[in-house]
């Protein structure tokens, strides 16, 4: 056995808050809100590095323009779905009410806005719907379902993340007979001409999960910068070093390190095909014959999706697994 280290260049240093004040400013992004306006700040659940120092700064920004902003877990079902659910895993990553000295309005309650050109039911949160503007915050990169020009980001988040538990259940219900970037498209498109979506602010990691770029994108631009923005995220993205594995031990899975767990853009293992299983014209690269995954993170919160990756496991790991959480993320996605 010996060790191996691999060496990627790293990124420019980023000075977070002045980059978030230039992107605001140069974008014009402030130029829609009025003083006293009640602003809907949508965060996710995934680990993004820096996250409270962005939603900060964010908050900030608005507030010197005479804005009210408050923090909108915009998460899907994650969290068991629940209210509570959702603020303690905002908790996870310092995002309290006292630690960013603003409300967080946690409400699971949607409503209906419209539908999309496929007849799919479009919903938003309710908090967000009748706030006076949205501004999303989300990591911009490949998508652990399906691959395209279009990965996570701001534009999924108008969808699932703001579409709460039902919002989710009917995107990925309509994807599997349309597509996933289709679906997510047709009803990204009704989201952002109904809802009151400002801007989006979208994050770029490298393959250190340091933060690389922080880009704010006007709700007219958000479908075509984020497709520019995702092919630097791909670029960015970490690689294992060996095409051939024949074991694969991975310490932690967790819904903070990937929507799937583990990332199968990283792994080779996707949710529509088990790739040491299948013949070698049609098997993802790398090649890992077997997977060991050791333990969950703290910040999943019990949820182990893609725990199904693996091919072995540890009673430590399904000790600390919350099967309700994880049911209804799975039956949710569809997964």
């Amino acid at each position: 056995m010996f060790a191996v280290r691999q060496k990627f260049p790293p990124s420019p240093p980023l000075d977070i808050p002045a980059t978030v004040q230039r992107e605001f400013k140069s974008q014009k992004a402030l130029s829609r809100i009025k003083s006293g306006a009640r602003i809907a700040v949508a965060v996710g659940s995934r680990g993004i590095t820096n996250i409270k120092s962005i939603v900060r700064e964010v908050l900030d920004v608005l507030k010197t323009a005479g804005a009210k902003p408050f923090i909108l877990p915009a998460m899907g079902s994650h969290g068991g779905a629940t209210p509570e659910g959702q603020i303690e895993v905002l908790e996870s990553y310092g995002l309290t009410e006292q630690s960013m000295g603003v409300p967080i309005r946690a409400s699971m309650e949607v409503e209906r806005i419209g539908v999309s050109a496929d007849g799919v039911d479009v919903f938003c949160s309710v908090e967000a719907q009748r706030s006076d503007g949205i501004v999303l915050i989300n990591r911009v990169k490949p998508h652990t379902d399906f691959q395209g020009t279009l990965g996570s980001g701001v534009l999924k988040m108008s969808v699932i993340g703001l579409g709460k538990r039902a919002g989710a259940a009917a995107c990925h219900a309509a994807a599997t007979r349309l597509g996933y970037e289709h679906t997510l498209r047709s009803i990204a498109r009704v989201v952002l001409r109904t809802a009151p979506i400002v801007c989006g602010v979208a994050i770029v990691e490298n393959q250190f999960h340091d933060t690389a770029r922080i880009a704010v994108l006007n709700r007219d631009e958000i479908e075509e910068r984020e497709k520019e923005l995702l092919e630097e995220a791909r670029r960015l993205m970490p690689r294992l070093p060996f095409d051939d594995i024949d074991l694969l031990i991975v310490d932690r899975i967790g819904k903070n390190i990937s929507g799937a767990g583990m990332d199968p853009n990283v792994t080779g293992r996707w949710v529509h095909g088990y790739s040491s299983s299948l013949g070698p014209d049609n098997q993802a690269s790398p090649l890992i014959r077997r997977i060991f995954v050791r333990d969950l993170t703290p910040e999943t919160h019990g949820n182990a999706i893609g725990i199904g990756f693996a091919d072995i496991t540890t009673t430590r790991l399904v000790s600390a697994m919350d099967k309700q959480v994880t049911y209804i993320n799975a039956l949710t996605s569809l997964t």
